[in-house]
């Protein structure tokens, strides 16, 4: 599926890996794939929603409200828990690296929805690989020969129960006004 991807469109699927991992979130969502795209700001489907008033950091303040940062280290720390401190405390007493992970065996799977933490890839979430596919069926209903940036965000848009459509949604947008914009910048 990936092959029909254009290059901005895999950037967009790349650049989810990265919002999950700065938000320090386990697992890539739609919502994920939504700041990927916000953060494209040139394109034409990123533009629909940036003119609409949701661009990068009011989607990603969204993001952080309804899914937090990630971690508890700003939770512990509110109650006087310092997570450097402990963890300087156990190496101390443990060994270097007494709290990482063990090594784990080589994943089965492959490619871009492999489980693989050590290859610094989250495994993408069931609505986002959904998302992913919904991307493919939008460009084949348009008859585009290819999957662009804006297919990806037809895919979160027609997927519509995960935390990407939510933002979308809960900033005051009709997905369905969206939707034929988007449709609208693809032809």
């Amino acid at each position: 599926m990936f092959e029909r991807f254009t290059d901005p469109a895999r950037q967009v699927v790349a650049a989810a890996q990265q919002e999950a991992g700065e938000l320090r979130h386990d697992r890539i969502g739609t919502e994920h794939l939504l700041l990927a795209i916000l953060a494209r700001p040139d394109d034409p489907a990123a533009g629909v929603l940036i003119g609409l008033g949701l661009d990068h950091e009011a989607a990603r303040r969204a993001v952080v409200r309804l899914l937090g940062p990630g971690d508890d280290t700003q939770a512990l720390a509110s109650i006087g828990v310092d997570l450097d401190a402990v963890r300087a405390a156990v190496e101390s007493a443990f060994g270097e690296g007494a709290l990482d992970a063990p090594a784990e065996e080589e994943p089965k799977r492959r490619g871009w929805f492999r489980l693989d933490s050590r290859a610094g890839r989250s495994p993408f979430s069931a609505r986002a690989k959904k998302a992913l596919e919904l991307s493919l069926r939008e460009s084949l209903r348009l008859k585009s020969g290819q999957i662009a940036v804006g297919h990806l965000l037809l895919g979160v848009l027609r997927e519509g129960d995960g935390f990407g459509a939510r933002v979308i949604v809960d900033h005051g947008l009709d997905p369905q006004a969206v939707r034929r914009a988007v449709e609208g910048v693809l032809a």
